[in-house]
């Protein structure tokens, strides 16, 4: 009995301990047209999660950029495409930041994303160029 109780707890902290490792969900925004997000706080390494659709695939655009949240300076660009889907963005900057989406004809979905280390190593291109 004492051995199926110390198996049980050894798997239940376990569990406990890789999910604490997991990716954490920091915070998640949509919308339909163009808007600047509220500000998030986030510590580096993050991702950028995003998903754009449309009724008017023919006519959608989308360009999303990253802002500093408390001056609204520009940070970096996150994505831009004019056409459905998907893609990740690594972010290696710590900090407080809002997204300004400039949307036309889209459905967007942003995730904010929290990683460790271990797990921004495979989001890192595998093949880097050296010269």
């Amino acid at each position: 009995m004492k051995r199926l109780l110390l198996a049980c707890l050894t798997l239940f902290f376990a569990g406990s301990v890789l999910t604490a490792e997991a990716e954490t969900l920091v915070r998640e925004f949509s919308g339909s047209r163009s808007m600047e997000t509220e500000e998030f706080n986030v510590k580096a390494p993050w991702l950028v999660d995003w998903r754009v659709n449309s009724d008017f695939p023919n006519s959608m655009g989308i360009a999303v950029t990253l802002a500093y949240g408390v001056t609204g300076y520009h940070a970096g660009n996150v994505f831009k495409t004019k056409a459905p889907g998907n893609g990740l963005r690594l972010i290696e900057e710590s900090g407080r930041f809002r997204f300004k989406v400039d949307a036309a004809m889209t459905n967007w979905t942003i995730k904010v994303i929290q990683l460790t280390p271990e797990e921004a190593e495979q989001y890192a291109p595998k093949n880097k160029l050296d010269y």
